[in-house]
C-alpha cells in the first residue's frame, strides 16, 4: 500500500528506446485518461510535476543531463530504474543512488537449472554447472540457456526429438524424428509438444546417453539451441536477427512465417532464455544475435 507515498500508484514504464521526452509523456499517459491528446511542453511539465508515483523504469538508456532533465520534471514521483553497466552514469547532482548486482551464487544457479529441466541434476551434471557458474560468474540468463539445453538434452535421451543436421535454420528433420513418433508419419501435420515430459522416460542403458554440451557451447549456446528448436520458433528467429533484434508481433507470426500456430513461438523462444521481454514486446536477449550471426 503506497496511497500515502505515491497517491497516483505504481508506474511502470519502459526505458527502450526512449528519450527524456518521451518519458515524461508516457508518464502522462499512463496516470492521464487522455488517449488522444499530446500535450505541449509548457502542460506537459505542468501536469508530470504533479504526479506523485513510484515510477520503475526498466531498460533506461540515458544518464547524466537527461536522466537529471526527467528527475527535475517530476519531483513528486520516486524512480526505480533499470539499467545496464554500459549506459552512462547519473550525474553527482542527481542523489540516484546506484546498487551493482553480483551474480548469482552456485546453489541458485543449479535451482534455476533443475527448476528448468524439471528433476534433479545428477553429479555430471551438477559438476557441469559449477564449472557453468565460474565461466559465467553466475550470469541468470545462462543458466536459463543451460536448463534449456539440459532438457532438449532430455528430449533426445527419450527419443522424443532430433537435432536437424543442416544448420541453425533449416527446416529440414531428420526421417529419426519421424521414428520416434509413428502417429506423425501417419500423420505429418499433427503436433507435438516440444516440451513434453522426456525427463520420464530416459534410457535406463548408459551407452544410449547423450554428452552433455561442451562449456564452449553452454557459455554460447544460441546455436545450439536454435537448432533443436521447432521449424516455426527458428523462422521467427530468422526475422528477429533481420529486424536488428526486434521480434515481430506475437500476432503477425503467423501470417509472417506461414504456419497458423507461429504465435507459440514465443512462448518457446522465451522458455529457452533466447528472448527477453521490453516492455510490451520482445527482442533477442543479450549476446544471442551475436552468436547466431556468427553461427
Amino acid at each position: 500500500d503506497c496511497l500515502d507515498l505515491a497517491p497516483d500508484g505504481v508506474v511502470r514504464l519502459s526505458g527502450f528506446h526512449r528519450s527524456p521526452g518521451d518519458l515524461l509523456h508516457d508518464l502522462f499517459h499512463a496516470v492521464h485518461d487522455a488517449p488522444r491528446h499530446r500535450p505541449d511542453r509548457d502542460e506537459l511539465l505542468a501536469c508530470v510535476g504533479e504526479i506523485g508515483a513510484v515510477v520503475v523504469l526498466d531498460d533506461l538508456e540515458f544518464g547524466g543531463a537527461a536522466l537529471d532533465e526527467l528527475l527535475d520534471a517530476t519531483p513528486e514521483c520516486a524512480f526505480l530504474f533499470g539499467a545496464t553497466p554500459d549506459v552512462p552514469a547519473p550525474s553527482a547532482e542527481s542523489e540516484v543512488e546506484e546498487v551493482f548486482l553480483a551474480g548469482l551464487d552456485r546453489a541458485a544457479g543449479v535451482e534455476i537449472l533443475e527448476r528448468t529441466v524439471g528433476r534433479v541434476l545428477t553429479e555430471d551434471e551438477a559438476n557441469w554447472a559449477g564449472d557453468l557458474w565460474f565461466e559465467s560468474e553466475g550470469l541468470p540468463l545462462r543458466f536459463v540457456q543451460a536448463g534449456a539445453l539440459l532438457r532438449q538434452r532430455d528430449q533426445q535421451r527419450a527419443g522424443a526429438g532430433a537435432v536437424d543436421e543442416y544448420g541453425v535454420f533449416e527446416d529440414v528433420r531428420r526421417a529419426a524424428d519421424r521414428h520416434a513418433d509413428p502417429d506423425r508419419e501417419a500423420d505429418p501435420d499433427r503436433r507435438a509438444d516440444p516440451y513434453t515430459d522426456a525427463a520420464a522416460a530416459l534410457p535406463a542403458d548408459p551407452e544410449d546417453d547423450v554428452p552433455l554440451p561442451p562449456l564452449g557451447e553452454a557459455a554460447a549456446p544460441a546455436p545450439l539451441l536454435a537448432s533443436r528448436l521447432t521449424p516455426s520458433a527458428r523462422a521467427t528467429l530468422r526475422f528477429a536477427v533481420a529486424l536488428g533484434g526486434e521480434i515481430p508481433h506475437q500476432a503477425h507470426l503467423p501470417a509472417l512465417v506461414g504456419d497458423t500456430h507461429a504465435d507459440a513461438a514465443l512462448g518457446e523462444l522465451a522458455s529457452c532464455g533466447l528472448v527477453s521481454p521490453v516492455g510490451s514486446r520482445y527482442r533477442l536477449a543479450a549476446g544471442v544475435q551475436t552468436q547466431l550471426e556468427a553461427a
